[in-house]
């Protein structure tokens, strides 16, 4: 047991204090993420659209994204990182609190696409923060560290938001908006801009140009690439997913809570500790093909079940089988995620930061509009065990992508 403490200890240990404020804010923000896992089931259950419906809505949501991510990278050449994610914050809480009042079609595609061109705007200033706070010999562990306090509140809001789901889905969009608009405050009294401010002062002779170096760098965009196919399958978890977890194996609302909050409780357990061990001692992408592969896997599985016999033995099984999925995408995630940061971030400096985190966004948010859309809609029209096919061969197909960029960096690296 003592050896077990003094690995956590050292895991957690060397991390600034402004890291750890930053990580507490993120936590009580993402305690209130209700809204996104639930929405594609709110969607076609509350307000009655169809799968094309659900899924273009969520398409939509990911154009916004798209426009925040070059958004929020410019903003945060204009106003700073620290501005930029003050504005965000307290405007995406307004945005749910204005979405939960929607009930027509076309009011909704507006008013999500608003909240996701706030909400993405908020992820290069972020990115750019962590890399700002932490320590440049444990970079990844600071990624880490505010990806386990994502995930813990994602636990939390996981959990509550499926039994808020079961009784009352307007209750989401009042969570989700207030603890953003509270994150906003907690921001603002724990972390003032100060310190960057400071940082600016001593930058001198910025190179304009060096914002769009992020678009002129080939392995970068290759990687974003392989990223966007990655998060293509990732997003399959709040777009599809759910929809199959509760009409296809008949699982509860409280049950699919139930699996993010074991997400979130591996990710608390094991990341920082896996991560400690890691850096540093191989190439990211050698990390991160190997989660990509696991994320695969994770969808693989589902075709993999038995048909449907007795109800009751069955339903076990399918339960049995969705929390293995669910401990695959988790290690999936931990060996990815963390490394994805290390490698864009090892690429730049203060001057061009924020044009490599703007387009890594972007990436994501492309990625939203590809898997929220096509998911559902493929899913409706070839059905669910094709759907699983198509996104572990591209899983399978970004794990080579990630290969070959390994090679081509190492390459470049000893010529």
């Amino acid at each position: 047991m003592k050896k077990i403490a003094a690995l956590y200890r050292a895991s957690y240990s060397g991390l600034s204090p402004s890291s750890w404020w930053l990580s507490l804010v993120m936590l009580i923000n993402r305690s209130g993420t209700m809204v996104l896992p639930f929405m594609t089931l709110y969607l076609t259950t509350r307000l009655n659209f169809t799968l094309s419906q659900a899924g273009m809505i969520m398409g939509i949501f990911g154009a916004g994204a798209i426009c925040g991510g070059f958004l929020g990278g410019r903003l945060c050449s204009l106003l700073g990182f620290y501005n930029v994610q003050l504005i965000t914050l307290a405007g995406g809480g307004v945005m749910f609190l204005v979405l939960g009042y929607m009930k027509s079609f076309t009011s909704i595609c507006i008013v999500t696409f608003i909240l996701s061109l706030i909400n993405e705007s908020f992820r290069p200033a972020n990115s750019i923060a962590i890399a700002h706070y932490g320590k440049e010999e444990n970079r990844t562990r600071s990624y880490s560290l505010n990806r386990l306090a994502i995930n813990m509140g994602w636990a939390l809001g996981g959990s509550l938001g499926g039994f808020l789901a079961a009784h009352n889905y307007h209750l989401l969009f009042i969570l989700d908006g207030c603890t953003s608009i509270f994150a906003a405050f907690l921001l603002r009294i724990f972390l003032a801009p100060a310190s960057e401010e400071r940082k600016k002062k001593k930058s001198t002779n910025v190179n304009t140009a060096a914002r769009f170096d992020a678009y002129r760098d080939q392995q970068y965009l290759f990687f974003n690439v392989m990223v966007i196919l990655y998060a293509y399958t990732f997003f399959q978890l709040f777009s599809t997913l759910p929809i199959y977890l509760k009409k296809v194996l008949h699982l509860s609302e409280q049950f699919i809570g139930l699996t993010m909050t074991i997400n979130g409780i591996l990710v608390a357990l094991v990341e920082m500790v896996l991560i400690f061990k890691l850096e540093g001692r191989r190439h990211p992408m050698q990390y991160t093909k190997w989660g990509a592969l696991l994320m695969g896997l994770s969808f693989i599985i589902f075709n993999l079940l038995p048909h449907e016999g007795a109800v009751t033995t069955w339903l076990s099984v399918a339960m049995l089988v969705a929390l293995i999925s669910t401990v695959l995408v988790t290690f999936g995630e931990m060996f990815s995620m963390p490394f994805m940061n290390t490698f864009w971030i090892s690429r730049t400096n203060d001057d061009n930061r924020g044009g490599y985190a703007g387009l890594y966004t972007v990436s994501w948010a492309l990625a939203q509009v590809l898997g929220w859309w096509t998911g559902p809609t493929l899913a409706d029209k070839i059905g669910f065990t094709w759907l699983w096919w198509l996104v572990g061969g591209t899983a399978v197909a970004t794990a080579a992508g990630f290969w070959l960029l390994q090679q081509w960096a190492e390459k470049k690296t000893s010529d």
